[in-house]
């Protein structure tokens, strides 16, 4: 049974996870927002200290690959390149769309207002109206390929006509749910999370489908959002 470490900082979350055999061992998160660089290394450690586990054990590292954070998927990729470098373990890659469709769908075993057949949508916000989002079918196969959308009253609204059911979650859920008012739509509060990484990350590696760890980078959907320093120069 694999001993893999996940590890998920596409958004605000900074969270890490050990599984064994696709089950969750252990977790641990980040109470900051957007605290990745400085906190993460150290909720591995923790991690593995507390599960009396090393590195070294480890068969291999996933992460979340995008879309998401420029800032936090640059930081997580760092960190779990670092460890398959240093000990030779294999990198794994898990879209981070796909994963929150899969804890959408979880949650929706348990739900009783979600219909029983709804599709999912994932959405990791992306500033202002605008989000990073795909749709994924009752068993997670790809409705509608992931892109950047700035939404409105008309988004969605072809899956009105064909009567499907919409499930949403994610940290940019919220903001679309007054925009988006239908019967056929449910908003659930879902978060990022390294253990929803797990059950693609054990099926990756039973196929062995493994990341170049030299080639491998993250999936940012857009370049990052830089904007000039409001601080005045120092010079003239």
């Amino acid at each position: 049974m694999a001993l893999i470490l996940h590890i998920e900082t596409s958004t605000e979350v900074c969270s890490v996870a050990l599984s064994e055999g696709g089950q969750l061992l252990l977790e641990k998160e980040a109470a900051d927002d957007y605290s990745h660089a400085s906190q993460l290394t150290l909720l591995i450690r923790d991690l593995m200290a507390s599960a009396e586990r090393l590195l070294k054990d480890l068969d291999a590292v996933s992460v979340s690959s995008g879309p998401g954070s420029f800032t936090g998927l640059r930081v997580g990729t760092a960190a779990a390149k670092g460890i398959c470098y240093a000990l030779d373990k294999p990198l794994i890659a898990v879209d981070t769309l796909l994963s929150l469709a899969g804890g959408l769908a979880l949650l929706n075993k348990d739900s009783a207002k979600a219909s029983k057949d709804s599709w999912f949508c994932p959405m990791i916000d992306a500033r202002r109206m605008e989000v990073y989002t795909a749709v994924y079918k009752p068993d997670l196969s790809v409705a509608e390929e992931k892109k950047a959308l700035i939404v409105d009253e008309t988004s969605f609204s072809d899956y009105v006509e064909k009567g499907i059911h919409l499930m949403f979650g994610g940290n940019g859920a919220a903001k679309c749910e007054e925009v988006l008012e239908d019967d056929h739509f449910h908003f659930v509060e879902l978060s990022c999370a390294a253990r929803h990484l797990i059950p693609f990350a054990d099926a990756a590696f039973a196929e062995s489908r493994f990341e170049d760890l030299a080639s491998f980078s993250p999936e940012y959907l857009k370049r990052p959002n830089i904007t000039r320093s409001k601080k005045g120069r120092l010079f003239g």
